[in-house]
């Protein structure tokens, strides 16, 4: 299964936990016993919480997926590499990480000599995923989402998702 798949039947899922226990809060909350109405609003909040994460992550998905397809249109997206099957898994850590490990002094190079360019941030992301690393990969495209919506012909994200986005305004306009 493709991991947008997998993703999009764990979103539908949790929409069917976070609407169940939104009746369960609700349920709590109209009981009108103070301790039930405080357990009620406790329980409110996991819904909220999960709905924002929710939304949170889907937004990250597609922000990388329409960089990556802006670096692929322009030829710039590295070639990542291969993954192999599993049968010797300490031998595949292995070879994995030295190939990434060659990859990764390339790009954090660039990052460095370019820290203001969004594809750098994003190819360092790529090797940092490759290096298995994940929490900095993720931190690196998010820096990579972020100078890319400062840069309006880069994003590719329409007026209205950059403010969304926080990103620029017209001026004179508030946030």
């Amino acid at each position: 299964m493709r991991a947008r798949t997998v993703a999009l039947i764990l979103a539908v899922v949790l929409v069917f936990y976070l609407l169940l226990v939104g009746q369960f809060a609700v349920a709590f909350i109209r009981d009108g016993r103070p301790a039930f109405v405080a357990l009620g609003i406790g329980v409110a909040v996991f819904p909220l919480v999960g709905a924002w994460v929710l939304v949170r992550e889907i937004g990250f998905g597609l922000a990388t997926q329409r960089l990556a397809r802006r670096l692929e249109g322009e030829g710039a997206l590295p070639v990542r590499p291969p993954r192999t099957d599993g049968a010797d898994p300490v031998a595949d850590r292995t070879a994995d990480r030295s190939a990434a490990d060659a990859e990764f002094t390339r790009w954090r190079d660039q990052v460095q000599e370019c820290p203001e360019d969004w594809r750098a941030w994003f190819r360092l992301g790529l090797a940092y995923d490759d290096a298995r690393d994940r929490p900095r990969a993720r931190a690196s495209m998010r820096r990579a989402i972020a100078l890319a919506r400062s840069d309006p012909d880069a994003s590719g994200l329409t007026p209205r998702a950059q403010r969304r986005a926080g990103g620029p305004r017209p001026p004179g306009t508030a946030r």
